[in-house]
């Protein structure tokens, strides 16, 4: 058992020339890098979500779509907005007018709401703070591999890795769907890549692929509940979204950035080794899928045109 361990974890095979695993076994005080024993946690929060999307489907969902309704908190209107009553002993305490009030009220409870502008960038600076290989792909292979593991990046995989687990879990539940396959190799293929690039510290360059399939993904969820709903509108418009963010970001800055990063840059800073042959293939897999789907994309885009709506966005992965 201990030689297939060695064998499978052949230094030779994993790590670039010149460095061993005892090179990153001891890290400087404060500093840590990847282990392949944290993606083991992914597992029991993978079956945690599976079994909270069970829980939630037939136990919540359920229920509320049967017309349950919450019961009313006069409390909670009152603080939320007073009533004709108050507004009116208000008006005579302050000697102002009863609209006055509800617009001081309506915009006191504004006043402290964050905009959208504001959210948008905290989130944006949040997320990219501290990251440079955001924005300069090279940054993904200096010093390669003693590369600190950062807590974000570190919650970030093993949430991902959790998530396709828990998805590669509820394929075999949910009703099957044409495009079983497909899925279930997208799947197996983002598994395999996020506990590869995680094993040998790529998670900088693993950190870009998962944003990139993140940015489109949600939308294409909002386009299918807009459906289920009846608003033919909404959907269409959601679905417009989704198939521009996804054109852009998996037929443009996936092929052009990231793979070009892995492929040519890589090669020119850290130089081949093993397990390079190993992970760009399987980035080539994903843009292969990618193509599919966009074919897929545009065969129902150019339908809904000719039908005037957007009939089925369930069929797009």
């Amino acid at each position: 058992m201990a030689a297939l361990v060695d064998w499978f974890w052949d230094e030779r095979f994993w790590l670039p020339h010149n460095v061993t695993w005892a090179d990153l076994a001891d890290p400087a005080p404060g500093v840590e890098y990847p282990k392949a024993g944290h993606l083991l946690r992914a597992l029991p929060l993978a079956l945690g979500i599976f079994v909270v999307r069970i829980f939630f489907e037939r136990f919540h969902v359920g229920p509320t779509y049967r017309g349950q309704r919450a019961d009313p908190n006069s409390l909670i209107c009152l603080l939320k907005s007073p009533d004709s009553r108050k507004l009116d002993g208000l008006s005579k305490q302050l000697d102002w007018d009863v609209r006055k009030i509800q617009r001081w009220f309506r915009h006191r409870r504004n006043q402290d709401k964050p905009s959208t502008r504001t959210k948008f960038c905290e989130s944006i600076d949040i997320y990219s703070e501290g990251s440079p290989w955001m924005w300069d792909t090279r940054q993904c292979w200096y010093n390669y591999p003693y590369q600190v593991l950062t807590p974000g990046l570190y919650h970030y995989y093993v949430t991902e890795l959790a998530f396709y687990w828990s998805l590669m879990f509820s394929q075999f539940t949910d009703i099957k769907r044409k495009d079983f396959l497909i899925m279930f190799v997208h799947h197996l293929a983002t598994v395999s890549l996020i506990s590869f690039s995680y094993a040998n510290n790529m998670v900088r360059v693993g950190s870009l692929v998962l944003c990139v399939h993140d940015t489109s993904d949600f939308l294409l969820e909002a386009a299918k509940l807009a459906n289920y709903a009846k608003y033919q509108r909404l959907c269409d418009f959601l679905f417009v979204v989704f198939g521009a963010a996804f054109f852009g970001t998996r037929l443009i800055i996936y092929p052009f950035w990231i793979l070009n990063s892995t492929m040519f840059e890589s090669w020119e800073i850290v130089g081949p080794y093993a397990s390079w042959w190993v992970f760009n293939p399987l980035l080539l897999v994903l843009q292969v899928l990618h193509i599919i789907w966009s074919y897929l994309i545009a065969r129902i885009a150019f339908k809904a045109l000719m039908r005037g709506k957007v009939r089925n966005p369930t069929l797009v992965c």
